[in-house]
């Protein structure tokens, strides 16, 4: 392995053990437990992995196969996992007024935006990609992209959701965005390049970028967060009124006759 790639594995290791402990001292697994998983689970995987490459050089290719597949699916469960919980949080302020299904159907919604996004990832797919390497190849760039726009969706309506740079699910949504959005840029690079000493170069330097947003989530984490503000006037009453409405149809369907009800009636 070379050096570089060493050293950006063991930073990248440190970052995560740092962020882990943050998360254990401001005791971020009780508000974000998805996301302090997902950040444990990558300390994990990144740990093992090197196990498997280092230790295990005479069967490292099929084992590191078959660990590569049951980490994307871990990995991709988590991720989606995260995304629900962030979107979840960002709604605290006003949860207690929302419809009791709202998170099962919020979970639906970023479900279905997977399912749209899924064709646009395949456009990407590198031409020596065949069989299962397919698959799993569009999986993580579908999660990249959503969680892109997880980010946008955020930062852009960030007023009327009463967050800023300072609340925990901005931080982490820019964190997430800032590494999908070069993931995203590497993969399309890749995708038009050629086999050749520099094919790894791309790599390196998402690699790197990974770190630093360990680091960016360090410096947040390390500072305290602001306490949540309440939504805007427009957003909140934007949000009571659909859960208003959804209470409402629930209620009107409850207080119709039965049959049998209307039967008597007559």
């Amino acid at each position: 392995m070379p050096s570089l790639d060493t050293a950006v594995l063991f930073a990248g290791v440190v970052g995560e053990a740092v962020v882990c402990g943050l998360l254990l001292r401001r005791k971020m697994w009780r508000t974000l437990p998805f996301f302090s998983a997902y950040v444990f689970w990558n300390l994990v995987s990144d740990l093992a992995s090197s196990l498997i490459l280092w230790k295990m050089s005479g069967m490292s290719g099929l084992i590191y196969v078959r660990y590569y597949f049951t980490q994307t699916i871990v990995d991709s469960l988590l991720q989606f996992a995260v995304l629900v919980e962030l979107a979840w949080s960002v709604l605290s302020p006003i949860r207690n007024s929302l419809p009791r299904l709202s998170l099962v159907v919020l979970s639906v919604l970023i479900a279905l935006a997977g399912l749209a996004i899924w064709p646009l990832a395949g456009m990407a797919v590198p031409q020596n990609f065949v069989g299962l390497s397919v698959i799993f190849f569009q999986l993580q760039e579908t999660f990249a992209i959503l969680r892109v726009a997880c980010f946008l969706v955020m930062a852009s309506f960030s007023q009327l959701l009463s967050i800023g740079w300072r609340d925990r699910e901005l931080q982490i949504a820019t964190g997430l965005g800032f590494y999908s959005i070069l993931s995203l840029l590497v993969a399309l690079f890749h995708s038009h390049q050629a086999k050749g000493p520099e094919y790894h170069w791309p790599d390196q330097a998402l690699s790197l970028c990974y770190v630093g947003t360990l680091f960016y989530w360090i410096y947040s984490f390390a500072t305290k967060e602001q306490e949540r503000k309440e939504f805007s006037p427009q957003m909140q009453q934007f949000l009571l009124l659909m859960g208003g409405g959804a209470r409402a149809g629930r209620i009107a369907l409850s207080d119709l006759p039965s049959e049998r009800s209307r039967k008597r009636i007559k």
